[in-house]
């Protein structure tokens, strides 16, 4: 092998390690999800047209509890779809409120709300909820109706902000809140399928399956807010 052989070598790997590095940084880059001015990436789950639902107040993406009284026909999803990704944003809701931030959401008309088929982080007041007292799978930072969270969790007063963040890389999943981390599971393995078998989804055999689909914010007939809503692809 001559010399100039090795040289044009080492900048050939040299530019294939530089073309994947680009990449990679490329892949994991954050974007942001909403722009604080309006509902630019959004629609309405199943739906076209104008969101009426959500409104922007003061930089923040704010649903108003449209649908009241029930949990369907208000929830909005992200035009674009995800697999594995690391998700953040900040949140607050008002007293008595119940909302969610779920993905891998798939739209199709045989699903009347994005719940029968992505993983919600359940976001709740935990202490002022009205209607029944709540099960542990039912309360603010759970995997809802699946895994619960450890006392970790910590939640700032309703009206005031939190933080929180879903981690999901080839099943293994993360909930994060106020920077701890309070829950982790592996989708779909025995322990997975057992809750589910047994649970509230065992008449929904669509729920949890997708490994790809859309984020959604979940209207449940009262106020939540949404600000720094952010994703980078895993």
């Amino acid at each position: 092998m001559n010399k100039n052989f090795k040289i044009l070598s080492l900048a050939a790997i040299m530019a294939f390690a530089g073309s994947q590095s680009f990449a990679q940084a490329k892949k994991s880059a954050w974007i942001s999800l909403f722009n604080g001015k309006n509902l630019k990436g959004w629609h309405g789950y199943n739906k076209k047209g104008a969101v009426k639902n959500w409104e922007i107040e003061n930089g923040a993406l704010v649903c108003l509890g449209a649908v009241k009284g029930t949990d369907t026909g208000g929830d909005i999803v992200t035009d674009k779809q995800f697999n594995n990704f690391e998700l953040t944003w900040d949140w607050k809701i008002d007293q008595g409120s119940n909302s969610g931030v779920l993905y891998h959401v798939v739209e199709s008309p045989k699903y009347e709300a994005s719940y029968l088929t992505g993983p919600e982080y359940q976001i709740i007041d935990d202490i002022g909820w009205v209607p029944d007292k709540l099960e542990e799978w039912q309360k603010t930072g759970a995997d809802y109706a699946m895994h619960i969270p450890n006392a970790l969790k910590k939640i700032m007063p309703v009206g005031q902000w939190n933080t929180s963040r879903i981690v999901f890389k080839n099943g293994h999943v993360e909930h994060w809140l106020n920077g701890k981390k309070i829950l982790e599971f592996t989708a779909w393995d025995a322990d997975w399928k057992k809750k589910k078998a047994e649970g509230k989804w065992k008449d929904h055999p669509e729920y949890g399956m997708a490994k790809i689909g859309h984020i959604a914010l979940q209207d449940h007939g009262h106020k939540a807010y949404y600000k720094n809503i952010k994703i980078r692809q895993l």
